[in-house]
């Protein structure tokens, strides 16, 4: 028998894992990790967390049992991973789940902005039925620039064809065939920036990749450019997209992600305790982005569907399971996050 300690679940996903791990002593908590309930998981073999707990050396110190870090997710870049290497703790991830669910989000986001839909369902609660000033652009015959060609980004390509769009990849690793088969163009990032009326992120985060778009391939971007970011926050200089929008360089931004969103998700929090001013800025800069009409935000939701949801659960008790078995899988290499992911 383990003791598994899960973070950042809700009810239907407790009642679930129940089901699945029988014979197991399960501890479950919906908020993200902290110190004050490490104590009662002292004892802990396997911790699954989602993207918000930070799994620090601090945290792993304070579980001399611990095995198994088994995040479900992608992304690993909220694991230290060099701590658990040296306590010979494994880390598994969940390497596919959504990338279609994440591609049709992204598309989501792109027609919302194109088609100016939420400034259309404001209108309309409001009463006023007018399209006057609501005229938007066809997606079909626009050039769309995927930044990270992998699984997510190579769904994306395929809807995008679908819609008719002209398609440039940029990615470090090219496959020809499926270019071929696909019909889209490998090219430099500073050609894909140049080109495309819409620009979407899909590239995992390592802290080299931090603020991979600044100030200046902003500037190298179309005018009047659609950006869309479903990928990590932190890949993005929040001031220069804030800049770009502000003097109209870009035409419009639909974020999934954004630099600094665990500290609005517990802002309160965050009003109550010293915190940095770099931290108060992020959170401010973040509040001036919301308002911003051509600036449409999700809550980190692009995977949030119910197949998906339920591909995350499967798999990460497969990774707990084969842990058990002797025979782990999903195991996350490295110690810099490179394999993290939407």
């Amino acid at each position: 028998m383990m003791k598994i300690g899960f973070w950042e679940t809700k009810e239907w996903e407790n009642d679930y894992l129940k089901q699945q791990l029988p014979g197991h002593e399960l501890f479950f908590n919906s908020g993200i990790i902290g110190p004050g309930l490490l104590p009662q998981l002292i004892d802990c073999h396997v911790l699954s967390t989602f993207i918000h707990s930070q799994v620090t050396a601090g945290v792993i110190a304070a579980l001399p049992q611990l095995r198994l870090v088994a995040t479900r997710s992608t992304g690993f870049d909220h694991i230290d991973l060099n701590a658990c290497a040296a306590r010979g703790i494994g880390v598994s991830n969940v390497p596919s789940y959504g990338e279609n669910t994440v591609a049709e989000h992204t598309f989501a986001l792109m027609l919302a902005l194109s088609r100016k839909i939420p400034q259309s369902y404001a209108r309309v609660r409001g009463g006023n039925y007018s399209p006057e000033g609501l005229t938007g652009f066809d997606l079909k015959g626009k050039t769309l620039g995927v930044i990270g060609a992998g699984r997510i980004g190579l769904n994306v390509i395929k809807i995008a064809r679908g819609f008719g769009m002209q398609v440039l990849a940029h990615d470090a690793r090219r496959n020809p065939f499926l270019a071929e088969l696909l019909n889209y163009s490998y090219v430099s990032l500073n050609e894909l920036l140049a080109a495309s009326d819409v620009v979407t992120l899909h590239m995992p985060f390592s802290q080299e990749l931090h603020h991979f778009l600044d100030r200046n391939k902003f500037a190298r971007m179309k005018p009047g450019a659609l950006f869309i970011n479903t990928a990590r926050g932190r890949l993005v200089d929040t001031n220069a997209l804030l800049e770009a929008l502000e003097s109209g360089h870009l035409g419009g931004a639909g974020l999934d992600v954004i630099e600094g969103e665990e500290l609005i998700q517990e802002e309160r929090q965050l009003l109550d305790e010293h915190q940095s001013l770099e931290q108060l800025q992020t959170v401010l800069r973040t509040h001036v982005l919301f308002r911003r009409e051509n600036v449409i935000f999700t809550p980190h939701n692009a995977f949030n569907s119910q197949e998906a949801l339920r591909r995350i659960l499967d798999t990460t008790v497969e990774n707990i399971l084969a842990l058990q078995d002797g025979r782990p899988i999903n195991v996350v290499s490295g110690a810099d996050g490179q394999r993290s992911a939407a």
